[in-house]
């Protein structure tokens, strides 16, 4: 199964600074993503840097961007780290999410136009085929940019400001969750059914259904005991 992000694969919040510092955030932020950088790892710059093939310049404001994001710590004395895992953080950031989302389904299914609409059936036709070909990183992608294109029909930039902000501190965990072929089915199922309601142009019925599919994940996750702290580097997120 094919589970190697692409740098531009999971970019979402605009990062500041210089178009060199935008790539390093975009690389950067596929590490932690992955775990390659796991929570806690701590980011020392001539390391970073020698490995991304920049100075230290376009990094120091990669990591600044980061920080901003929620994906970076900036420590007084031991300077930049990955952010830590915690549960109870990332319970908090979905109850919030599922709250924007669900009202950006309900926008969306009155102010969506037909060719967005049209989108979306055909990011969910991808999706399908990256879940039967057992592709990880595609699939990974298609399921944001599905999100993303429903939040971006409900014509709120505020809403999507702060989705992008919120989703990019959840990359990390919703990567994790991916990891485990017995969720797509389910995630599959849930996005047929927002497909389903979005082109009915049921803003009730999809608010609610977005707000009990951002959570599905996770009640899973921790059903299974998956939940967790991640892997401890250098071990494979797939277990």
């Amino acid at each position: 199964m094919a589970d190697t992000l692409t740098p531009m694969g999971v970019t979402e919040a605009a990062p500041a600074g210089s178009p060199l510092a935008a790539q390093v955030v975009e690389r950067l932020r596929d590490l932690i993503v992955t775990e390659e950088l796991p929570p806690g790892a701590p980011l020392r710059e001539r390391a970073l840097a020698e490995r991304l093939g920049v100075s230290r310049t376009p990094l120091r404001d990669a990591l600044k961007a980061l920080a901003a994001e929620g994906l970076v710590t900036i420590e007084p004395k031991r300077g930049a780290v990955v952010a830590p895992f915690s549960e109870a953080a990332v319970a908090e950031k979905l109850d919030v999410l599922a709250a924007l989302e669900g009202f950006a389904g309900e926008r969306a299914a009155e102010e969506a136009t037909e060719a967005e609409i049209a989108e979306v059936r055909a990011l969910h036709h991808d999706l399908l085929a990256a879940f039967e070909r057992r592709d990880r990183a595609a699939y990974f992608h298609l399921n944001q940019a599905i999100h993303r294109a429903l939040v971006a029909a409900a014509r709120n930039a505020t809403l999507t400001a702060l989705h992008a902000q919120l989703n990019s501190q959840l990359y990390a965990y919703r990567w994790r969750g991916s990891a485990d072929l017995t969720l797509w089915t389910t995630a599959i199922a849930e996005h047929a059914q927002l497909v389903d309601l979005l082109s009915r142009r049921d803003a009730a019925g999809l608010s609610a259904a977005l707000r009990a599919h951002v959570g599905s994940t996770w009640r899973q996750l921790r059903r299974k005991g998956d939940a967790g702290a991640p892997a401890p580097v250098g071990e494979s997120v797939d277990g």
